[in-house]
């Protein structure tokens, strides 16, 4: 992770937040190629997922809600970690994350009684922790205070005061955008079950032990959808969805088979609001973490908001002249962890270079135009022009071209565009490919057509 880390430091992928003032803890800027590659990938996401179908609506919802939403949706309330603090040297740990680690590496043990992973009694998980001697990660003693239930919503305030009339919290899930504005929905596009509501945003949740780079953020991006359907075809539903996520990840995006499962929850660690639910998740070099969420809501959501906001948000189905509550199935990926795992699964060092070795289409600069000496550069700047039209490129001049070509693999640029008088004067450039490094010469006029066809 260490070398992950330096890399996108030094080649402007993700710099520290507010770095010239000693950084802001857990907070992350992408920088200009960081940026790129975050939208493509976000890019791609909206076009296999909405783009390429007839059943998709996108929305933009508020980052802040009526705080009613967040009592009808059990996030006031429920919306908690279970943290101990060691009292040798004052660390503080999630009492479930504990019990989880003990449990991995002491694969004899058995979990205590109705464990259900952060929804688990405090008494049970104290207990536990106290007879099995789990100790601190950080000074290896085992001395915790009593649990503490720490709520993960961000508050605020709207307004000119800051009293309890005023307080807001910035949404810890997009989802909810996606529940209550159902109604609206349906109204405005006079679509028929089974259809997808989308959304891509931030969220914001006040995580205590963040880390990882970029992987917990307490501000981070989401990729959701709710797939509204009749009750008794959800579980039909669940299955397609986990086919085409495992689609987007593996073929899409090109990440490797071996990095990638999917892991279902067991029935007794589900969320209340789940019928089922499963994790795909990615092995990064700190071990296998989820990137995406998928779950059958039941009708949990709209339920809870239609008694909580008095309005009828049930489906008339007029083919059948039947009323009901739509069961959602919801696949939520987020954006950076998947950012983080394009990233660890690129990485490639072999015995003459470091590249990143990625599908040129998440790629962020697709094409990097370079002229073989500096005094050629009104050469290369027509060819650029041409370029940049369908793609994103770059073009430097400095250093001998084969430095240019070593930096230019760093940081996943799949083609680089090679100007030569003599080829020029032939209306040919050189077409170098980022991992063969084989070369090809190319009609200028076909450039663009040539570079298009290596992408898909």
């Amino acid at each position: 992770m260490k070398t992950i880390v330096n890399l996108c430091h030094n080649r402007w992928f993700v710099y520290a937040g507010s770095e010239i003032y000693g950084w802001l803890a857990n907070a992350w800027d992408y920088g200009p190629y960081g940026s790129l590659m975050k939208e493509n990938i976000k890019f791609l996401w909206l076009k296999e997922f909405v783009q390429k179908r007839t059943d998709t609506m996108l929305i933009d919802c508020a980052l802040f809600m009526n705080t009613k939403v967040w009592e009808a949706s059990g996030h006031l309330s429920g919306f908690s970690d279970p943290l101990m603090d060691c009292k040798e040297c004052q660390e503080r740990w999630r009492a479930d994350k504990l019990v989880d680690e003990f449990l991995l590496k002491n694969t004899e043990e058995k979990e205590p009684e109705d464990y259900a992973g952060d929804k688990t009694d405090s008494k049970i998980l104290e207990t536990f922790i106290a007879d099995k001697k789990i100790p601190c990660p950080e000074c290896k003693e085992s001395n915790f205070t009593e649990i503490k239930r720490f709520n993960l919503m961000l508050k605020s305030y709207l307004g000119v005061t800051e009293d309890s009339s005023s307080e807001v919290y910035l949404r810890p899930e997009t989802a909810q955008g996606q529940f209550v504005n159902f109604g609206n929905v349906v109204r405005s596009s006079r679509r028929k079950l089974p259809f997808w509501v989308a959304q891509v945003g931030k969220s914001f949740r006040n995580e205590i032990t963040p880390g990882n780079f970029v992987f917990r953020t307490r501000e981070f991006e989401q990729m959701e959808i709710e797939y509204f359907v009749e009750p008794g075809t959800d579980d039909e539903k669940y299955i397609e969805f986990k086919d085409k996520s495992e689609n987007f990840f593996k073929n899409i995006l090109g990440l490797k088979e071996e990095n990638l499962r999917f892991v279902p929850i067991k029935k007794d660690e589900l969320p209340h609001y789940s019928k089922e639910a499963g994790d795909f998740e990615y092995n990064y070099p700190f071990g296998w973490w989820e990137i995406e969420t998928l779950a059958n809501r039941t009708d949990y959501d709209l339920s809870a908001h239609m008694k909580a906001s008095k309005q009828d948000l049930s489906y008339f189905d007029p083919v059948n002249n039947k009323k009901f509550l739509p069961y959602v199935i919801e696949p939520a990926m987020w954006l950076w962890r998947i950012f983080l795992s394009v990233l660890c699964d690129a990485y490639t060092l072999d015995w003459e270079r470091v590249y990143l070795k990625l599908d040129p289409k998440v790629a962020p600069i697709k094409v990097w135009v370079l002229p073989v000496v500096k005094k050629i550069w009104d050469l290369a700047k027509k060819v650029y022009e041409q370029l940049s039209d369908d793609f994103v490129c770059e073009y430097d001049e400095v250093a001998s071209v084969g430095k240019r070509y070593a930096r230019f693999d760093e940081i996943w640029t799949p083609f680089c565009v090679t100007i030569d008088t003599d080829n020029y004067e032939n209306w040919k450039v050189t077409v170098r490919f980022r991992d063969s490094m084989e070369q090809e010469l190319v009609e200028i006029s076909e450039l663009n057509d040539f570079i298009r066809s290596k992408l898909r």
